[in-house]
């Protein structure tokens, strides 16, 4: 039996080191490859390296606008020059942590420098805060290392250089955790998703640290506190509490009964009543520092297996070595494949059924196991589960059949599922696009990259530029580590986000050494953003640049907030190759009022605008912006892609093969259908299609309208909107004229003709009133939508004098910001 030595010769045997002295260095061109990597890593060239044997770490330079990412410290002043950025064991390429900032030190130093030391056994790295900067407060940090340490200490120096007394507060932050606690005066972490097996523990070391000081005139303060970074945060505690003396150390290997490995457990030990977790790595091994006692009690779990709690006895030894036996797994196995037999992305819903509860397979923000889903990049994978009973689904997007099967499990036993799923819908000359959507490097959310290309994938998404916030960056890499090239592909691209107006735009070129890939900063004004992102590094021509879930009464209506119709931002329309009128939720194209009051949201209501009858209102005003749907999605369950899409024009269908100047061309002439569901084709009896103008002498225009839906989608309602109007002649439905809908894969297909009087823009609407997503989403929470879909809208010359958009608000004054509930309560009374 091999058991694990130590913690410092398993990470001695993982890693090919050539250990020396402690290192502190600042990263140059030529040492950019120095930097840890890691999910959450943001080093670039200019900041500085902190290692030793076990571990290496990242502190910012004293650059203009350095921040880890967007999320650290939101606004104008959020910038973290001087804070620790990355902490991670060395060359685990494993950094978990996005900042942490001693005092919550956030808005820029006087310098960061690597601090000359006389003890060449240790290296520092030095942010100094001046009295002249810190408004009379002298504040210095020195982050020093030493080899054994695994992590770092942070020694705080104080003084007052004013004449008045005056307090500071002595608080730390960091963040972002899947788990955070304390267990004495120890604070501990969690990574974002457990199986990253990484964790991090801080505490003072010496005094307690007061929440605040009274500094009088000239007095100076010190004070240090220990960061330390382990497997997990368990192991994390233990190298806090070992520093201090009085422990004893397991070392142990989990195993199933017939001997083999278990790497997928977690390992709860309770400290001062605090459950902390640890896991094991890849050979089942673990070890780490308990408080001094003689017993302590671990408990064993895993998903399909039974937990097991032992007391592990230690009396007089300090050292104990165990192994510890679990049952086997209970799991399903997949083979999942296409029509032709080739395995393909999917998304698994594994639903409780009858008196069993749906299982909990990991965080809303990760694919292989998100709340009660997996998401796969291939078709051959197992999914653990507890003992129960499940119906299982499993679907491919929009375009694909679904399978669903009801599965009993018992303790330790395996059932196989082989599901075939054929492409139902038809799509020829076009593919499914989504234009934003992001992973953790935009900061706002905690998403794996490869987790969000993987939920992209599954969802049989084609064409997704890359849209992390204010970072240019590219899924490229992660799309072939993950062997997805023939399914998937990307630009390089950005959102520019702000307090304000986001933008979406594309392609870039981002150079990774620079602060936020190379990206621009953002302006208040969306003019200024707009022309910045069309023009900036090369202006390419065929450049994509769109606004993200607009509010349409400032942009396009009241710019300024003062209550009156002034057009909004002047020419905005015109700078702009699209906006997203549907963004994650919602689908409020046939609501019929720019809108309406939740009474959900505190007393009397709060007014929600509707952006979608708002561009109706504006496409009459003459603002030829055309719409796109999007996800933004910032989880994998939940807020996730696959619910709205917008397929786009394309001479290719395969996905390796797509021209992305040819979508952007196409997207730029509005050839676009929005959808969250059916597929919608709409031409005239001369072939334009959507975004097209075109014209009718007679005022009589015939739509021929087809709508395809795989099994689990269905539609009840097909609506031909005449700038924006909804003509009653024009609205088909199920009930009233069954006849035009069908039952199969193709709902409706027929040729309608339109009557105009006037130069008209057409919209149809295919919509599902009776019908939800619930099949193909199950617990998330694109279920609720009814499906829908429309097209960009066919712009119809009736007089000759060219298109004269119709100026019609649709009933309703065009809207203004800051409208109270009192007052959209009587303009819908009106």
């Amino acid at each position: 039996m091999k058991f694990l030595l130590c913690f410092s010769s398993l990470l001695c045997s993982l890693l090919t080191l050539s250990v020396g002295k402690p290192e502190a260095f600042e990263v140059s061109e030529s040492l950019f490859s120095e930097l840890p990597g890691g999910k959450e890593a943001d080093g670039i060239v200019g900041d500085f390296i902190l290692r030793n044997d076990l571990v290496e770490a990242v502190i910012a330079q004293n650059a203009p606008f350095r921040k880890a990412n967007m999320g650290t410290f939101w606004g104008a002043n959020g910038t973290t020059q001087g804070c620790l950025y990355d902490l991670s064991l060395r060359g685990s390429n494993n950094d978990q942590i996005t900042i942490f900032s001693p005092l919550g030190l956030k808005g820029g130093v006087s310098y960061v420098k690597v601090l000359e030391q006389n003890d060449k056994d240790e290296a520092a790295i030095e942010t100094v805060i001046t009295s002249a900067k810190g408004g009379g407060l002298f504040t210095r940090h020195l982050y020093i290392i030493r080899n054994g340490w695994s992590g770092v200490l942070i020694k705080t120096t104080l003084r007052n250089d004013t004449q008045l007394e005056r307090e500071v507060k002595l608080s730390d932050s960091w963040n972002r955790f899947g788990a955070e606690g304390k267990v004495g005066d120890i604070n501990w972490a969690d990574s974002i998703d457990p199986s990253d097996k990484c964790g991090y523990a801080y505490s003072a070391e010496g005094d307690l640290i007061p929440n605040s000081i009274k500094l009088k005139p000239s007095q100076e303060y010190s004070f240090s506190r220990f960061l330390a970074v382990s497997t997990s945060p368990l192991s994390a505690v233990g190298v806090i509490l070992n520093r201090a003396g009085d422990t004893v150390k397991i070392n142990g290997v989990i195993k199933e009964l017939e001997a083999s490995a278990i790497s997928s457990a977690s390992i709860i030990g309770d400290i001062q009543g605090e459950k902390i977790k640890g896991y094991p790595d890849s050979n089942g091994e673990f070890s780490f520092y308990l408080p001094k006692k003689d017993s302590h009690k671990l408990r064993f779990t895993d998903i399909g297996r039974q937990p097991l709690e032992e007391v592990i006895n230690f009396r007089d030894e300090g050292v104990v070595k165990k192994e510890f036996q679990m049952s086997k797994v209970s799991r399903i196995i997949f083979d999942v494949s296409d029509g032709s037999g080739a395995s393909i992305p999917c998304k698994v819903q594994i639903n409780g059924h009858g008196k069993t509860k749906a299982p909990y397979l990991g965080p809303n923000n990760r694919a292989h196991g998100c709340i009660d889903q997996y998401h796969s990049e291939k078709g051959q994978f197992s999914v653990a589960v507890p003992k129960g009973e499940y119906r299982v689904v499993v679907t491919r997007g929009i375009e694909f059949s679904y399978f669903e099967e009801i599965v009993n499990i018992g303790s330790s036993e395996v059932v196989k599922i082989s599901a075939k799923l054929e492409r139902l819908v038809k799509t020829p000359g076009w593919v499914s696009t989504d234009y934003h959507n992001h992973s953790t490097p935009s900061g706002d959310n905690t998403c794996g990259t490869s987790d969000r290309v993987i939920n992209m994938a599954a969802e049989q998404l084609e064409f997704v530029p890359t849209t992390e916030h204010n970072r240019m960056f590219d899924w490229t890499p992660t799309i072939k580590s993950l062997g997805l090239e023939k399914v998937i592909s990307t630009v390089p691209g950005i959102e520019l986000t702000g307090s304000g107006a986001h933008f979406n735009a594309f392609p870039f070129k981002p150079d990774p050494k620079k602060q936020d890939g190379g990206a621009p900063q953002w302006s208040k004004d969306p003019r200024l953003n707009a022309i910045t992102l069309r023009h900036f590094q090369d202006s390419d021509p065929d450049r994509w640049v769109h606004i993200n879930h607009p509010s349409m009464q400032e942009n396009f209506v009241d710019w300024n907030g003062d209550g009156l119709i002034d057009g909004g931002y002047a020419n905005l329309g015109g700078m702009l190759d699209g906006l997203e009128s549907q963004n994650y939720l919602g689908n409020e194209i046939l609501h019929g009022s720019p809108y309406r009051i939740d009474k959900k949201l505190g007393p009397g209501g709060r007014v929600k605008y509707v952006r979608e009858f708002i561009w109706l209102q504006i496409l009459n005003q003459g603002h030829k912006v055309w719409g796109i749907a999007v996800s933004d999605a910032h989880t994998v369950h939940g807020n996730g892609t696959g619910g709205w899409r917008t397929y786009v024009k394309s001479s290719t269908d395969e996905p390796d093969k797509i021209d992305w100047r040819e979508l952007v061309r196409n997207s730029k002439s509005g050839q676009m259908i929005l959808t969250n569901g059916p597929y919608l084709e709409v031409s005239t009896d001369q072939e334009n299609i959507a975004g097209a103008d075109i014209r009718a002498a007679s005022g009589e225009i015939s739509l021929n309208i087809k709508v395809q839906c795989t099994d689990w989608i269905d539609i009840d309602r097909v609506q031909v909107l005449v700038n924006g109007e909804q003509s009653k002649k024009l609205n088909f439905t199920r009930k009233n004229n069954g006849g035009m809908f069908k039952d199969g894969v193709v709902k409706f297909d027929q040729r309608i003709k339109v009557n105009l009087s006037q130069d008209s823009h057409l919209i149809v609407v295919a919509y599902g009133e009776n019908f939800t997503l619930e099949k193909g989403y199950g617990s998330s929470t694109q279920s609720a939508m009814n499906p829908c879909a429309y097209n960009n809208p066919i712009f119809v010359d009736v007089d000759g004098g060219g298109f004269r958009a119709s100026g019609n608000t649709l009933g309703y004054p065009l809207p203004v910001q800051g409208l109270t509930a009192d007052k959209v309560s009587n303009l819908l009374k009106k």
